[in-house]
This record gives structure tokens, C-alpha cells and sequence, in this order.
């Protein structure tokens, strides 16, 4: 049983119905990543890399919507109001090269509590689902960092974007 707390505050049935398609992603990967490892193929030989395709396909995509690779158009074609319910989100910071915010709902991680995952399972499936964002991070010319995530028993997801500027003084 999974020590994991994870409840949603925002209990409105829209948002809720939401969720249950980004649940419904994340039985995806669980089931695909469970019929690999029956037939022997560990899950970081594959999912990590398929998942940042993707990210970096959805990157791409949200690139050109936005027009810019400001962290500020990430912040507007991504995480908009209806997504910051979904996820139960507070925006920390947002500049052009910073974006931090904190999750306080994971709909994923609800989705592997109740298939019975361990929560070391959890912790890798988060890993290999934050792999799609950092393809988006990498489309933007950025990194992303996750120092906080539900799935590893945290009480917040903190997913940090940050463009570190070269110097060029000498």
C-alpha cells in the first residue's frame, strides 16, 4: 500500500473529468511499461526516450503557438488557468528565462495508486513521465529541474524551467 499522499482540494466535476483523461495517460504508461518488463525489457531501455520524443514533439508545437521561447509564453500556452486547477498549481516565478511552479495534485500519481503501484514504481514512472517535460524544456532552449515530486512522497511537485544565460564577461 502506497504512503503517498495525494488528494485533490478543487473537487469541481469539470475539472475532475479532466483528470480523469490525464489518469487515463498515465494507465497508458504504466500498462505499456508493465507488458515490457513481462517480456524482459527493462522500462528505462525504452520509456524515457519515447516519452521525450514527445515532449519534445509538444515543445515544438507550443514554440510556434507561443511565438517565442520566453518562459512567459511557456507559462500562457501550457499552463493556463484550467491546467493550474487541474494540477491544483501556484505559479512561483515566471520570467523569460524562469518558470517555477509547485504541484499540489498529481492526477498520474492517482492514477498508479489505484492500479496498486509501489511507490517505488511510482518514483520511476513520474521520472519517465517528467521526461516529456524536459523535451518541452529542451524545445525552449532550458532545463528542467524536479528538486520535489508526490510520487517520490513529497507533500509538492516543485518542476523548475531555467535558461542559464552564458557569460560573457571576461
Amino acid at each position: 500500500m502506497s504512503s503517498i499522499t495525494n488528494e485533490p482540494k478543487i473537487k469541481i466535476r469539470l475539472i475532475a473529468a479532466i483528470r480523469e483523461l490525464l489518469e487515463h495517460r498515465a494507465l497508458w504508461l504504466y500498462l505499456l511499461c508493465d507488458e515490457a518488463a513481462k517480456k524482459g525489457l527493462p522500462w528505462e531501455e525504452f520509456a524515457p526516450d519515447a516519452i521525450r520524443r514527445c515532449g519534445l514533439h509538444q515543445g515544438r508545437g507550443l514554440v510556434e503557438k507561443g511565438g517565442t521561447q520566453s518562459l512567459k509564453g511557456l507559462k500562457k500556452t501550457l499552463f493556463t488557468k484550467p491546467a493550474q486547477w487541474v494540477f491544483e498549481m501556484k505559479i512561483q516565478e515566471c520570467t523569460d528565462d524562469r518558470l517555477s511552479i509547485d504541484f499540489h495534485y498529481c492526477p498520474l500519481v492517482k492514477a498508479w495508486q489505484k492500479q496498486g503501484c509501489s511507490d517505488d514504481e511510482m518514483a520511476k514512472l513520474c521520472d519517465i513521465a517528467m521526461c516529456g517535460d524536459r523535451g518541452i524544456a529542451e524545445s525552449y532552449g532550458c532545463m528542467m529541474d524536479l528538486p520535489k515530486a508526490i510520487a517520490r512522497g513529497d507533500d509538492v511537485c516543485q518542476i523548475r524551467f531555467r535558461r542559464d544565460k552564458i557569460s560573457t564577461a571576461t
